[in-house]
């Protein structure tokens, strides 16, 4: 069965200021524009998602919550996992291989470098860094989600150049 993994860095943050905690940090005006963008170009190319997952910290939050808006994703469906919080891939294909079966469609809102690594792994070619509010979109051929440890699938649409 087809599956589709979109990946999504969050969007622009303030640089911390002193003692803040990296969790807290706020996505800026532009980084709130950028996950507007990133949203529309998601609605545009993929119409809706069956699952969303993000790291709960602060930035990935909020901009899990503007993609959310714009799929017509209720919010109160996001799954906001603490294991993603600056997440290796190892971790964030745990997240995917949790997954429920009838899943097909899924959007993974974490943090760099974990997310420009896991669309390396899951597409078998280079990916350049994802920058803020960067989406991937990779098709893999899966049974059921307990397979994506051991498959890589088709790199086939990116919004690299759409957001700035």
């Amino acid at each position: 069965m087809q599956r589709t993994v979109l990946l999504c860095r969050h969007a622009e943050t303030y640089d911390p200021y002193p003692l803040q905690p990296d969790f807290e940090r706020e996505l800026t005006p532009h980084g709130s524009q950028q996950a507007l963008q990133a949203g529309k170009w998601l609605r545009d190319k993929f119409v809706k998602v069956d699952a969303l997952l993000a790291s709960p910290a602060r930035r990935a939050h909020d901009t899990a919550r503007i993609l959310a808006a714009r799929l017509y994703f209720d919010e109160e469906k996001i799954n906001y996992e603490p294991s993603l919080y600056n997440a290796r891939e190892v971790e964030l294909l745990h997240a995917l291989a949790a997954l429920p079966n009838q899943v097909k469609t899924v959007l993974l809102v974490a943090h760099n470098p974990g997310i420009t690594r896991l669309a390396r792994d899951l597409s078998g070619q280079h990916v350049g860094y994802l920058n803020p509010a960067n989406v991937v979109a990779i098709t893999l051929e899966l049974a059921n989600w307990q397979e994506v440890y051991a498959t890589t699938g088709l790199l086939h649409a990116s919004n690299l150049q759409a957001v700035s």
